[in-house]
């Protein structure tokens, strides 16, 4: 079964960064559409954004010129570089793999002062 195994979540300040790792076993890596969702609480969840396997990606209009998608094939892991983090990105973020077929236990990021 495919396992996605997320890290890098945390407390941060308002302005501050924070890059998300999600390491993907048991899955065609190379070929597979990655992506992060989260949800907030009380809120429904929401695209934050996706990588097809040749590297075109897509993001959520609350993220966008924010939040950086990447994919290092070769260690079979995905990237989420989050800049100028502001208290509403405040949620649980979701690794997801093959257009959300497969999805992460979840980390915590929360944007606080």
């Amino acid at each position: 079964q495919v396992q996605l195994v997320e890290s890098g979540g945390g407390l941060v300040q308002p302005g501050g960064s924070l890059r998300l790792s999600c390491a993907a076993s048991r899955i065609t890596f190379s070929i597979a559409t990655m992506g992060w969702y989260r949800q907030a609480p009380g809120k429904e969840r929401e695209l934050v954004a996706t990588i097809r396997g040749g590297g075109s990606t897509n993001y959520g209009d609350s993220v966008k010129g924010r939040f950086t998608i990447s994919r290092d094939n070769a260690k079979n892991t995905v990237y989420l570089q989050m800049n100028s983090l502001k208290p509403e990105d405040t949620a649980v973020y979701y690794c997801t793999a093959g257009f959300g077929v497969y999805w992460g236990q979840g980390t915590q990021v929360t944007v606080s002062s």
